[in-house]
């Protein structure tokens, strides 16, 4: 495990719930909305279709029950790399089998790509750009030697690149965030991904797959434009 550097005193910012919305409070008091509710609200309305139609396709229990199986893994995942960061050890799993599962997953994360970033300088991260937009980077530090922000993502199946628009958007808010407030210059993302492993047997699951994909410094005013593009549509909407 790499050494926690605290480089940066950062800032506490809080969350509550706004209409089933999540508002980040600033330390100027300004309440902001959050970087997933501004990509969610601004979705093109062919993504929202294809979700429609996935829960047409598969009755609305049982994506229901798909949603937070995948939202519970998610939390156990990252609650088993943010201990990691501070303590340097991967804690036990617990006896749930979904808890054996997001344990494995966790690992996978720190095997495979935790060992290509150099530092980091905090976990789980209250961003802001004042009067606009918050969020928590679920870390940030050095990557092969450049400034970066990285974000854990668990997923059902493995994805292909365009299909993680909006997962390269959120990297490059947060690294905006950080640039304005901290004065520093990233221009880097990295997204490691744990697909979901099968079950060989009951309680007993296969090596999972592991997916990185990298928002490199030469495509970031890219996608930087289509942030701020997303940001105006949110607001001109929800004045």
């Amino acid at each position: 495990m790499k050494k926690l550097n605290k480089k940066f005193n950062y800032n506490t910012i809080s969350r509550e719930s706004s209409n089933g919305k999540r508002i980040y409070v600033c330390p100027d008091g300004s309440k902001v909305p959050s970087v997933t509710t501004i990509l969610d609200s601004t979705k093109p309305p062919e993504k929202v279709l294809v979700l429609k139609n996935w829960r047409a396709s598969v009755g609305e229990e049982k994506a229901n029950q798909i949603v937070a199986e995948s939202a519970g893994r998610g939390t156990r995942m990252h609650k088993y790399l943010e201990d990691y960061i501070i303590s340097g050890e991967l804690s036990t799993p617990g006896t749930n089998p979904f808890s054996k599962q997001s344990h494995l997953m966790a690992s996978t994360i720190i095997n495979k790509g935790f060992n290509n970033i150099n530092e980091i300088w905090g976990s789980e991260v209250g961003l802001y750009y004042p009067e606009l937009y918050a969020g928590t980077a679920d870390a940030l530090g050095i990557h092969n030697n450049d400034e970066a922000i990285f974000d854990y993502k668990q997923s059902n199946k493995p994805k292909k690149e365009e299909y993680i628009e909006d997962y390269f958007l959120q990297l490059t808010a947060y690294s905006i965030a950080h640039n304005k407030v901290y004065g520093t210059n990233i221009k880097k993302g990295v997204i490691l991904m744990c697909v979901k492993p099968e079950e060989s047997s009951p309680g007993i699951w296969k090596e999972p797959l592991y997916q990185e994909f990298i928002l490199h410094p030469h495509n970031f005013s890219y996608w930087e434009n289509k942030w701020w593009d997303r940001v105006e549509q949110y607001f001109n909407t929800h004045n």
